[in-house]
């Protein structure tokens, strides 16, 4: 990679015993949207079978372009940081390097442990890298609830959980054709007159 390619996106490192205590205020006073892996703190190197140094994975993310020596050298002096720094490619292939959320073979960390200022929407976020998860998980509270007016799935996600519902404001097409169907399939409205009796 050339070292000057510019990106509004960039991942870093930054080890536990060398970052700075007020790592999150220092981020923040940067002003610009970062989000941060849990600590991976049980990551084995496969070459020794010994765990790797406590570190955190990150990502700023620009409003403009930015060269690596630009990002590179912010972080070394904010943060303590490696001087490597990595073009973030995929937010998705980033989330689940984040959490190991595709690798069986790594330890899983918990995404509540993740962090994130500036600005950075991580509920948003995750409902985005979850979308299929979540689409599933709203299609059954849907059946699970009688749902079948729009109103009522919009009542439901606010009170029970607001991911779901950034998720339902977000495929407000395709919730509002399902509850359609479901409120004027002739085979629901039949099976329903039946349990009624």
């Amino acid at each position: 990679m050339k070292k000057e390619q510019r990106t509004n996106k960039w991942a870093f490192l930054i080890y536990q015993e060398s970052a700075p205590k007020d790592y999150l205020d220092i981020l923040e006073e940067l002003h610009v949207p970062f989000v941060l892996s849990p600590w991976h703190d049980k990551d084995v190197n496969r070459s020794t079978g010994e765990f790797k140094k406590s570190h955190k994975h990150g990502a700023l993310f620009f409003e403009t372009l930015k060269s690596y020596s630009q990002v590179s050298e912010l972080l070394q002096d904010k943060l303590n940081s490696p001087s490597h720094i990595e073009v973030v490619m995929s937010p998705k292939g980033m989330f689940d390097y984040f959490t190991h959320a595709e690798n069986p073979d790594k330890t899983p960390y918990n995404i509540e442990d993740m962090e994130s200022g500036a600005g950075f929407e991580l509920d948003k976020f995750l409902c985005e890298q979850a979308s299929d998860e979540f689409l599933n998980e709203v299609i059954d509270l849907i059946e699970k609830n009688d749902i079948t007016e729009f109103e009522e799935l919009i009542y439901f996600a606010r009170a029970n959980n607001y991911l779901l519902l950034n998720l339902v404001i977000d495929k407000t097409y395709f919730f509002a054709k399902f509850l359609d169907s479901r409120r004027y399939n002739p085979r629901r409205k039949a099976s329903k007159n039946i349990t009624d009796k």
